[in-house]
């Protein structure tokens, strides 16, 4: 088995700077007849293939050149007496290789072979063809030729075609979905939010290829459209409103997921987008905007908890950084190469902490508090710059600020120059008072120690009580709170963002991933088996490496891997699964791709079309292959069941924001209203309780900012909003590339009983009850229908529903004292009560139908 797996020595393409020079060969040294043998017989069975004792491979000349565990390479190229390589082949201890168990040791003749090829450059063949395909630059294929007679709108549904006709399955693709649930479908996708029924009915209409085409360019340029796929950016940013661990105290990450809505919402060239939230700072000439985008590698969490480490806090941070900067955009499990070498792809612990050294420089985010163990978080922040009205308020207070504050300081003062004779006269006055305040008994008490003998809190309770009897030091200090007050209301709102060091800070390889276990020093360096980083070098003169470096090289189109990791999660949220299912890593260890040409031709049509987000959306719901009707038949159950050859339109549950997103709007509460700070809709009592310092208070929302999108709740990493928990969304301490998708009871019961869904539920009841639906009781459940789900309803389920209405109608009436119990306090006008189209016993009915509506199944589902 082993020895099959030395076909894979040829695994990693020679990467390294002095290769070309180093190609001579000892005279009558022939690797593959002298060198393999050696390395197959005596090596590979611990060091080949999937196998790296000690971290140490012989697939590469790269591998051999590597730090392994040891600290030390295996070889040095051209000195084989200081080779790791040379020494424990000729040891006589236990450092000795092949270990005595495992096989005897090497002919003085084999070790003068190994000796002889080290000293002539320690040759390596070279295929790519045996590479893993995620590391080879990807390449366009030409276009398949139709293979079914259905339509085809664009190149994606070619490759479809093709792989469903060689798939050996007798499935072909189904027909459009109907109009009412493909428009449902796309408004969903696209802004995260239903269609009303009018859309609907203009769709219905003219249910063309332009119309359809039309709608899509209008959500495309919807500013909902940036709010919906920013909630998929900050589950990878992990983005929250807290710190994190026990304390979890809450901090300013707003504007930074503000930015994001107005990069996604102009269509930023992803490769901009990249740059500037991982170097923006570094920019030249970089804007406000360009280092608030910095924020996403500031949603680190943060252990501010007595007794930390401070140095382990931000070592931490660190790491988190690598590990999200390699799930992100390379689709890559860096974090395997931590503690040693990768086992699996071809990415080395030295590697690792190379990319680390990119991020090594910033600041520590936590201080500690005068002498305790007690730790805070502070910045680096950066505060949004104000309108020029509101700069110009804020210069006048703060000028006129100055000004009191001098002349208290002269009144001061003056006062002081006076105390003595102040203070006699003071005393005198409290002596001879009968009546003294508790204050002034304790004035009356302080002034009987000389000056020179009384404590700070004395000194303080003196001049107080002056100052008290001064009015117009009185008068100013009103002033100055008034003042204070309205400067705190103009003060600017902050963020985290990075900043660099102006000292450079040493980066060491961490032994077995400890960060208290330091071995050698590295420098910021990228993997070699990806694309050289020297290029970009050359072409910016640039003497050394930094982030913006690092950045600039990762959205080269020379990688193999960013345009096709996120062109693959982009795929995966339209259609439910990605290309490769295995979002995070595009490894040997990930599952392969179903359509690998079709995911090579969508990450070159990326590049091709300036990194840009909405063209590739566009391209996916403009394909037939999205368009689909989502019916499953028995025969996709048999060959196909998870739709991997994409014979049918997706269907999946909405995540836990869309699925509040789309009752609001179903209700017709909803919020539209663009970025700002975090709100705070109800929640069930006491979920913020816990212990630790300064926690924080739920303080819920009483006007329009209760009823505003998911994107907008505020996220506390220690207690995330409850329905969105129970719906599978992350605590965000982490990266999530791709959430979980569970069905349980906790589900339903949120969605009946949660405060949130029941006044939403009240919501869409008055909507339903008022004047905006006319027409019979048929006509308005039809409407609501429409309003939940898109489609028209069938004659059965209105039956249905017009059964339930009036049963509950009718029980209601005949107790109109328990009608109006449950007709709620809410925060919005019940305006088919206040205009009298309604009873309270109607609109309570009209509550069953709203939450029953709600709760189907097929209003939390896109399909």
């Amino acid at each position: 088995m082993f020895r099959s797996c030395l076909s894979l020595i040829l695994l990693t393409v020679l990467t390294f700077p002095f290769a070309d020079s180093l190609r001579a060969e000892e005279p009558g040294i022939d690797f593959e007849s002298d060198i393999r043998p050696i390395l197959e017989n005596n090596c590979m069975f611990c060091h080949g293939g999937d196998e790296r004792d000690g971290g140490l491979r012989f697939t590469s000349h790269q591998d051999l050149l590597l730090l392994n565990d040891s600290g030390e390479p295996a070889i040095v190229l051209g000195k084989s007496h200081e080779s790791e390589l040379i020494k424990r082949i000729t040891a006589d201890d236990e450092n000795r290789m092949p270990p005595a168990d495992a096989g005897e040791r090497l002919t003085d003749a084999e070790v003068e072979l190994l000796r002889k090829w080290i000293d002539a450059g320690a040759r390596f063949p070279v295929d790519e063809t045996n590479q893993h395909w995620a590391y080879i630059k990807p390449a366009k294929t030409d276009l398949p030729e139709p293979a079914f007679e259905t339509p085809v709108q664009n190149p994606i549904d070619l490759f479809i075609q093709a792989r469903l006709k060689d798939s050996n399955t007798p499935l072909a693709p189904a027909t459009q979905a109907e109009p009412a649930r493909l428009i449902r479908r796309v408004y969903l996708d696209l802004i995260g939010l239903p269609p009303t029924p009018e859309e609907v009915d203009a769709f219905i209409a003219a249910p063309s290829d332009a119309t359809y085409e039309k709608i899509v360019d209008e959500l495309l340029a919807s500013p909902r459209y940036g709010e919906k796929w920013t909630q998929h950016w900050l589950d990878l940013a992990r983005y929250a409103d807290s710190n994190g661990f026990q304390a979890d105290q809450l901090r300013d990450m707003w504007l930074y997921r503000d930015w994001v809505i107005n990069a996604i919402n102009e269509d930023k060239p992803f490769d901009e987008f990249t740059v500037e939230q991982l170097a923006g700072d570094l920019l030249p000439d970089a804007t406000w905007e360009q280092k608030i985008a910095t924020g996403f590698h500031r949603c680190t969490t943060c252990n501010v908890e007595a007794g930390v480490d401070p140095e382990e806090n931000r070592v931490n941070q660190i790491i988190d950084r690598v590990n999200t900067t390699g799930t992100v955009w390379l689709g890559t499990t860096l974090e395997c190469a931590q503690c040693h070498n990768h086992k699996y792809d071809p990415f080395s612990q030295q590697e690792y902490y190379q990319l680390m050294a990119y991020f090594n420089n910033t600041p520590m985010e936590v201080e500690q508090e005068g002498d305790s163990v007690t730790f805070n978080f502070y910045g680096p922040k950066l505060a949004k710059p104000l309108e020029e009205t509101e700069q110009q308020q804020r210069d006048q207070l703060q000028s006129r600020r100055e000004a009191i504050q001098a002349q208290l300081k002269s009144m001061r003062a003056e006062m002081e120059a006076g105390r003595p004779a102040l203070e006699e006269e003071t005393k005198s006055q409290l002596a001879a008072k009968k009546n003294r305040s508790d204050m002034e008994a304790r004035v009356l008490d302080t002034l009987q120690f000389a000056a020179d003998k009384r404590s700070s809190e004395q000194r303080k309770l003196l001049q107080d009580y002056f100052e008290k009897q001064h009015t117009e030091i009185t008068d100013l200090k009103a002033e100055l709170k008034k003042l204070d007050d309205r400067l705190n209301q103009l003060e600017p709102p902050t963020s985290l963002v990075m900043v660099e060091q102006d000292e450079m800070r040493e980066t060491f390889i961490f032994k077995r991933g400890d960060f208290l276990s330091q071995g050698k020093p590295v420098v910021a360096a990228t993997p070699v088996v990806l694309h050289p980083l020297e290029a970009l070098k050359e072409q910016n003169a640039t003497e050394s490496t930094d982030r913006l470096d690092f950045a600039q090289w990762l959205v080269s189109k020379e990688n193999p891997l960013i345009a096709r990791a996120t062109v693959n999660r982009w795929w995966s949220q339209f259609f439910g699964q990605g290309i490769v299912a295995t979002l995070e890593d595009l490894g040997t260890q990930g599952e392969p791709p179903t359509h690998q040409e079709l995911l090579d031709w969508l990450a070159i049509e990326f590049m091709e079309r300036n990194w840009s987000r909405k063209q590739i959306h566009k391209l996916i719901v403009m394909s037939a292959t999205y368009r689909q009707s989502s019916r499953v038949t028995s025969a996709h159950l048999k060959y196909d069941s998870a739709n991997k050859l994409y014979s049918r339109g997706p269907r999946r549950r909405l995540s836990a924001e869309q699925i509040r997103d789309n009752a609001l709007a179903i209700s017709g509460l909803l919020t539209h209203k663009l970025g700002g700070p975090p709100v705070y809709p109800p929640q069930p009592d006491k979920i913020w309780k816990h212990l630790g310092r300064n926690a924080p208070e739920y303080a819920t929302e009483k006007d329009a900012d209760r009823f505003r999108r998911g994107l907008y709740v505020v996220w506390r990493r220690s207690a995330p909003y409850p329905s969105f928990i129970n719906f599978d969304a992350p605590d965000r301490a982490s990266c999530v590339i791709k959430r979980s998708t569970t069905n349980t009871p906790l589900q339903a019961l949120t969605l009946l009983n949660d405060p949130a869904y029941v006044e939403m539920a009240w919501g869409f009841a008055n909507r339903l009850a008022s004047n905006e639906t006319t027409g019979d009781l048929r006509d308005k459940l039809a409407y609501a229908m429409r309003l939940a789900v898109a489609r028209r309803p069938s004659e059965a389920e209105v039956d249905q529903l017009g059964k339930l209405y009036e049963t509950e109608l009718a029980r209601l009436q005949e107790s109109p004292a328990e009608a109006q119990k449950l007709i709620p306090q809410t925060p919005f006008p019940l305006t088919s009560l206040e205009e009298g189209s309604a009873t309270p016993a109607e609109l309570a009915a009209w509550f069953s139908i709203a939450n029953i509506l709600l709760n189907l199944d097929e209003t939390i589902t896109k399909g």
